[in-house]
């Protein structure tokens, strides 16, 4: 198995449609796919077979805070009921509205009708481009990504709630979920194949809904677990992070993890009285319980090639502490009150988690080498 550091590197590098990750999905989701009433055959496009948009649509607007379970027989209903948009588009508001009740947030019932009534006068076709999609009544980007990956094959990065806790697991994506749905866009369309896209949306999903989980995953079933750099850290439920609730003040600074030629890394000691007290810690910004510390490399305790490495999270008990993690190459002597610790002593030291995770932002794997035998 690969160490994080090089998982890691490997994973946010990966090409566009990696052929690791994304053909073990493919191959997991043929032999353990959910078989749901809106879907087709995993593979169908490559023998000449096509999902119908209509169906794929419905499902999609269905499935938005409402889980599958809850779904499957008001689909069953919908299509029973009206098998094409065209005829969805010819049934009164009020009908469409009784047979949606009980979904709940109606105002996608209402975008529902509008879309069937707009796509049946351009013919009854949907357009089979995500730019297309989205100029239709209630389709956002997401579920437009959904139906051109779904519904037409295209390479469209598809990012629901379940691809998104995949995606920080499998990247170890520190940065709050609320901010990080860009970086979590980006790497998914670095995995989309250009061959069955739609499988590999789908194949996304379905991890997220049957083993990455978001209590208890099954992780040793997981297709990708050894590329997945939380299951390497043990920690994958902390993932994706979450902004702290309003209740907790949050308090900002910044850590400074220097690191010499030979891989040591320069801690110092805190004080033995107060937050973290007598524990290890890189050097960081005058941040408290109370007060914000200096975020910018501006107040690094001395000059270095300082580079921006990231953002961390970390709650406390009465606090929740965001910090920005900058990184430089240092030579000579540690300064006053400092010491170098050696690459492979730093997983023994009195490091706090909150440190750890400072660390391993700015140094993936640095915490776990351990002491050669």
């Amino acid at each position: 198995m690969a160490p994080l550091d090089q998982t890691r590197k490997a994973s946010r590098q990966a090409a566009p449609g990696d052929t690791g990750i994304a053909s073990r999905l493919l191959a997991w989701y043929d032999a353990h796919h959910r078989d749901l009433p809106w879907r087709i055959t995993p593979g169908a496009f490559a023998g000449g077979a096509r999902a119908d948009p209509y169906r794929v649509w419905l499902s999609e607007v269905m499935l938005q805070q409402t889980t599958v379970e809850a779904v499957k027989a008001y689909f069953r209903n919908f299509v029973e009921k009206w098998p094409t948009v065209e005829a969805l588009a010819a049934a009164p508001a009020e009908d469409v509205m009784k047979a949606w009740a009980g979904l709940g947030y109606y105002s996608r019932a209402r975008n529902l009708k509008a879309c069937a009534d707009l796509v049946a006068l351009r013919g009854g076709h949907f357009p089979d481009t995500e730019a297309g999609l989205r100029e239709l009544p209630g389709i956002g980007a997401y579920t437009a990504a959904a139906i051109a990956a779904i519904a037409f094959d295209r390479p469209a990065a598809v990012v629901d709630g379940n691809v998104e806790r995949v995606m920080t697991r499998l990247h170890s994506i520190e940065t709050p979920l609320s901010e990080a749905k860009p970086e979590i866009r980006a790497l998914v369309e670095k995995l989309v194949p250009q061959t069955r896209p739609g499988d590999l949306a789908q194949a996304m999903m379905d991890l997220g809904a049957t083993i990455c989980t978001p209590k208890r995953p099954r992780c040793m079933l997981c297709p990708v677990r050894e590329d997945c750099s939380a299951v390497l850290t043990g920690d994958p439920e902390r993932f994706p992070v979450r902004v702290p609730k309003d209740d907790k003040p949050l308090r900002k600074g910044a850590a400074f993890v220097a690191e010499r030629g030979d891989g040591a890394i320069l801690l110092r000691k805190r004080p033995e009285k107060g937050l973290l007290g007598g524990m290890t810690e890189v050097p960081t910004t005058g941040w408290t319980a109370r007060i914000d510390g200096a975020t910018t490399a501006d107040a690094a305790p001395f000059s270095a090639d300082w580079r921006r490495a990231g953002q961390i999270g970390h709650v406390f008990t009465h606090f929740a502490l965001e910090l920005e993690i900058f990184h430089a190459p240092v030579k000579g002597e540690a300064p006053d009150g400092h010491f170098w610790s050696l690459a492979h002593e730093i997983s023994g030291e009195a490091l706090p988690t909150v440190m750890k995770k400072a660390i391993e932002a700015a140094i993936p794997g640095a915490t776990k080498k351990q002491r050669p035998h």
